[in-house]
Parts: structure tokens; sequence; C-alpha cells
């Protein structure tokens, strides 16, 4: 006989085996519910799983030739989990140890009630890592894509930049922005009870990467070209400039080169404008350079005949509102001439006889007062009025190119259309595509439109040789053994505040091609407010066009030398010594022996002031002009032997336009 304790016991095993069997029981049938509920198993994935994001790689920016201009490289960034990070002020303070950065910034973010926070990103590989050792709760390192210029400032606004979330925001890196960006791609992975990952199977960086772009710069040009901007820039004191130059024929642009420049690489540390093309964006006044697209719309329409005379000898021509002058007579002058010397009056009368809507429609035509169509972001469409709001007077100051404004990309293109045979050209940048892992597709040139008849193109060609002639106001521009056909112009910047052109503040031009004969480059180069007696564009402009020529025709192999720049008529040169600081109106003529003559630098002063210097000395001055001195032949610091010794000194009126 069982005692009663015993059971007790087997009675409390048997309902305690009931109620595990009922539970049991129970939990199968829940699992069996859970089964077949498809929000179980997302709250299953989601606990022990996760999605990961991989940003897209930009795609690779190349030259012409294929050096990299623009690439992709991973950069550390700190971020943190501030759910995990145990104590806010002791973390912040270690990582403001190890970034340098502040430390009551970093506890407000690590306070923060969320799952993910950037700290710092982007940052040095060595901070990086100073991070790592310190092995904080909460705080992990992220790889990510950052861009990287490898030449600095070199085509930098061309390049543009992307910015920290890999979007383009300015320049190629815009305008190219859904080719480079590629696709991020979104991968499944597993993670530990910590949250840490186990494992990133299959995940292909390449496969988020975007395009490549390859560009119509060449490197090499751009450098050098940029290397000729800013000597221009120092010797003439402006304030910056541009250089666009271009295939005539198919519209590559070469090089662009603007200063000033900036760093993509630290577009962090710039104001926004600063990092603006100027060369697309920037519309100014062309001055004189506007005559060339006149001279060939006025013979297009036959308003105007090769051989026919202007009477311009008095130097001055009235129209409604205003008189309009040369800054000193010529003579009566055919349109070659006119042309040559830069004649406004010459030019007003060609514009009168061609008629404001024939002149509007031929500068429409030639792509002013519209946007060139390159696809670069935020492209000026400069201003043009409509010819029916034109009055008289502003009739005759577009004809030499005041009261409108282009860009240098529209006079490059402009200029092309006269290089070529009478083609306006769309400009264009990208020179090729391709996917990642294929091959370059090419992009094609554009032709525009017809704008004048090729005979007419040639003509032009022909005169505007006669402007980089010893008589022209360009003979700065002139290159040894190959022929240069361009324009001047000097444009009186206006005073936005007083509604009046300044007399000291001007833009200073040269566009142009070679060889004239068969044409292989077109530059238009203009510099911003060189001092006065560097600012005619004859004297600041030119000479940078034919620095730059130069270096393009020499890759060419037709190695073509500057011109010399004393005509064959100057005095005996026994040497040449330093320019001395420049003159000023108390400087005398300096002599050696008695009989050589040192010549001062007379650039800068009047007229008066000239012939007060040259007075008593047995220096024979010839005076061009009027105004301020721009140029002089013999050149300053010059000593002059010989018998006969005499100086020709080039003087501008203030506000000449040419």
């Amino acid at each position: 006989m069982r005692s009663p304790a015993l059971r007790i016991s087997r009675r409390r095993i048997g309902i305690a085996r009931a109620v595990l069997v009922i539970a049991f029981a129970a939990l199968g049938f829940r699992a069996f519910q859970l089964a077949l509920d498809p929000r179980s198993l997302e709250r299953a994935t989601a606990q022990s799983g996760a999605w990961l994001r991989v940003a897209a790689e930009r795609g690779l920016i190349v030259d012409r030739d294929g050096a990299e201009l623009a690439v992709s490289v991973d950069a550390p960034s700190i971020y943190a989990r501030p759910r995990q990070v145990r104590d806010p002020d002791a973390t912040a303070r270690a990582l403001a140890r190890a970034l340098g950065m502040d430390r009551r910034g970093l506890a407000t973010r690590l306070r923060r009630d969320s799952r993910f926070v950037f700290l710092a990103r982007w940052v040095d590989p060595k901070k990086a890592e100073r991070v790592r050792k310190l092995e904080l709760a909460g705080i992990e390192i992220a790889m990510e894509p950052r861009r990287r210029y490898p030449h600095g400032e070199l085509a930098a606004s061309v390049l543009g930049f992307a910015n920290i979330d890999a979007l383009g925001v300015r320049g190629i890196e815009q305008q190219e922005d859904r080719w480079l960006h590629g696709t991020p791609q979104i991968y499944r992975v597993e993670r530990d009870a910590r949250g840490e990952l186990l494992g990133i199977a299959g995940v292909e960086r390449t496969a988020a990467a975007g395009g490549d772009v390859q560009l119509t710069l060449d490197a090499g040009f751009q450098a050098a070209t940029e290397t000729a901007l800013e000597e221009a820039v120092a010797e003439s004191g402006a304030h910056g400039g541009i250089v666009v130059a271009m295939d005539p024929h198919t519209g590559e642009i070469l090089a662009l080169a603007e200063r000033p420049s900036f760093d993509p690489n630290r577009f962090r540390e710039l104001h926004f404008p600063q990092t603006r093309s100027r060369a697309f964006q920037d519309a100014m006044e062309p001055g004189s350079t506007f005559k060339a697209f006149l001279m060939a719309g006025a013979l297009e329409a036959s308003a105007v005949q090769l051989e026919e005379w202007f009477q311009t000898q008095s130097g001055t021509y009235r129209v409604p509102g205003k008189t309009i002058t040369d800054v000193h007579p010529h003579g009566p002058l055919q349109p070659e001439g006119i042309l040559r010397v830069s004649s406004n009056v010459g030019a007003v009368m060609v514009a009168e006889a061609l008629g404001a809507e024939r002149h509007f429609e031929i500068l429409r035509a030639f792509g002013f007062g519209r946007p060139t169509g390159s696809g670069f972001p935020f492209e000026s469409a400069g201003l043009l009025r409509p010819w029916r709001d034109w009055r008289p007077v502003d009739h005759a100051t577009v004809a030499f190119g005041q009261g409108l404004s282009v860009t240098a990309v529209q006079m490059a293109a402009a200029t092309s259309a006269l290089a070529n045979g009478g083609v306006l050209v769309r400009p264009r940048l990208v020179a090729a595509r391709r996917q990642p892992g294929g091959a370059w597709s090419a992009t094609r040139p554009e032709r525009v439109r017809r704008v004048i008849s090729s005979e007419t193109a040639t003509r032009l060609v022909e005169m505007l040789e006669g402007v980089v002639s010893t008589e022209g106001t360009a003979r700065r521009a002139r290159l040894r053994d190959v022929r240069v056909a361009g324009k001047t112009g000097t444009a009186q910047i206006l005073d936005p505040e007083t509604g009046t052109y300044s007399a000291s503040r001007y833009h200073s031009w040269f566009v142009g091609m070679a060889p004239a004969d068969g044409p292989r480059i077109v530059l238009a180069c203009v510099l911003h407010e060189a001092k006065l007696g560097f600012h005619h564009g004859g004297r600041s402009a030119a000479p940078l066009f034919a620095r730059v020529a130069e270096t393009y025709l020499a890759g060419l192999g037709l190695m073509p030398g500057p011109e010399p720049r004393r005509p064959a008529r100057a005095p005996a040169v026994v040497a040449a010594a330093p320019a001395p600081p420049r003159a000023q109106p108390a400087i005398e003529i300096l002599t050696r022996d008695g009989q050589n003559l040192f010549l001062p630098d007379l650039r800068g002063l009047t007229v008066a002031e000239v012939q007060a210097i040259t007075e008593g000395s047995a220096l024979e001055l010839e005076v061009v002009g009027s105004g301020l001195a721009v140029d002089q032949d013999p050149d300053p610091g010059t000593i002059l032997a010989g018998g006969r010794k005499r100086v020709r000194v080039h003087f501008v009126r203030e506000g000449e336009e040419g």
C-alpha cells in the first residue's frame, strides 16, 4: 500500500505532464498560425537582417586622350548609433580629440533618439584610424565614395564638382550627372544579436558605378592655356580673364581657361558663386569685335561693296542723340580699312546701310541673344534687344559693340562660323560616353545653320588679316610663318549705379583664328579691367592670343613663333636692357656716352607729357592718336644708336572702342 505522500506526488506529476502537453500543443498550434501569416515572416526577417544601400560610384571624367580629370575614391566617414552609446559625454570628448571637432556639437548628436547619425564625413584616413583604435561603443566607420580631381584647379570651371551626396552641382559634373551618377544598389544582409553585420555576400560596388565621360579638352593644352592666361593677367594688371579655344569645324572646345579659378577638391570652403563658369555664364559687352559680324551681314546682303568708300575723314558722325567719334580722323575708308583701323564712324555708316532689321537678324543668326545649346548648366543667352526697340543711337552703338552683351563661348562659336566658311556649329565639351566595362560611343558635331555664304566668309577672313597687319590694331597677335586673322575690342564697362560708362574700367577683347588660310583653331580672349595702358584689346588680349595659338599650332607640327615686334624701319639697336620703372612726366631721356639714347616707358602718359619728355633730345617723336599712350615702337628699355633716332607712340582716347 502506497503512502498518501506518494499518491499526491504521482498526481502532481500527472497534472504537470498534462499542462506541458497542453502548452506544447498550444505553441505548436500558434507556430502553425504564424507560419501561415506573412506579417510574422516580415517581423522575423527584420529582427535578424537588414537592407544595405551601396552608394553609386560616379564614373570617370577624362580628357580627349584618356587622362583622368575626375575620379572616385573611398573616403572614411564616422557615424554613430546613439542608442548604443553608453556615455555620450565621454564619447564626445574622445571623438573631439581624435577628429579636432567641437565636443558640445558631438555630444548633442550622440544624445539624439535615432538609430543612425553622421558625425564627420570624408575625414582624413589618419583621423579615422585614431577613432578606430578608441573602440567606442556605438561609433563606427563607413567608407563612402568621394570625388577627387587629381589636377586641382585645372579646368575647374569646366569640370565643376560633385557634392558630399555625390550629386553634380556645377559644370560637366552637373551637365552629365545622370550618366555619371549611376544607380545605387540595395542588398539584403544578416546581422547578429548585437546588430553587427555577419556578411555581405554578393555585393559588387562596380554594379552601382556610373558611366564614364570623355571631354573634348586636351589636358596638356588646357594647362598651357591657363598658364598663358595667368601670365597675361599678371602683366596687364587685370582682375581676371577668359580664353576659349575651339575647333571651328567640329565645335569641340579644346581648352577653356578662366582666372580667377578654384580647387574643386575644396568646394566646401568656397562661396558658390565663385565656382561658376564665367565663359558660359558671364555676359559682357564685346566692343569693336562686333564690327566683324556687322561687316559680314553687310557684305552678305550686298548693302556695301568691297570697293566702296566711306567718308570718315572728319572723324565724327552725328546720329539722333549722340555724336559718334573716332580717336582721330583716318580719311576715307573702304570696308577693309574700317575693320583694320577699327573706325566707329565707318561702322555706324555700314550699319545704317544694312538697316536695323537686317543687322539684328544677322546677329541672331550668328547666335547672339540666345544660348549656344551646348548643354552647359545655366548658360547665359547674353542680351540682344529686338530691333524694333532700337532708337537710331542704339543701332549706332550696337555697330561697335555697345548696348548688348555676349559670353566668351558665344564669341568663339560666332567667330568659328567666319573661320569654317559660314556655318554656325554648336560648341561641345563631351566627346564620348561609355557604360562601365563597355566601349566608347562618340558624340557628333552639330551644324546649327548656315549664316553667311562661303564666299562672304572668305572675304571676311581676308579683311580680318588686315587687322593683324603692321597697320592694324592687333599686330601683337601676329605669328611667324602663319597667317592670322582676328578683331580687337576695347569695351567700356557700364556702371550700374550711375548708368554711365566708366572711363577707367574695360573688357579687353581679341577674337581670332589661325592659320587664316585654313583655320585649325579659333580663340576668344578677354581680360577684365586691365590697368590703363594695357586696357586696349590689341595691347593685352592680342598677345595672349599669340601665345595660346602658338602652343596649339606647334602641337600640330606647324611650329610658329611670335612675330618680331619691331618693324624693319626701326633705328639700329646696339643692345637692349630691362625696361625701367614706368615713366613719369618728370623722367628725361637717358643718354649713353652722349650719343646713344635709352628709351623709358612712355605708356600711360598723355601726349603733352610725352612731348615734354622728348623735347630737347635728339629723339624724333611720332604721335599717333590722342589720349593716353598705349604702345610705343621701339620698346621701352631699348638703346638707340645711329644718326636718326625716332620713337612712334600710339595714343588712345579714354572710352575709345577698338
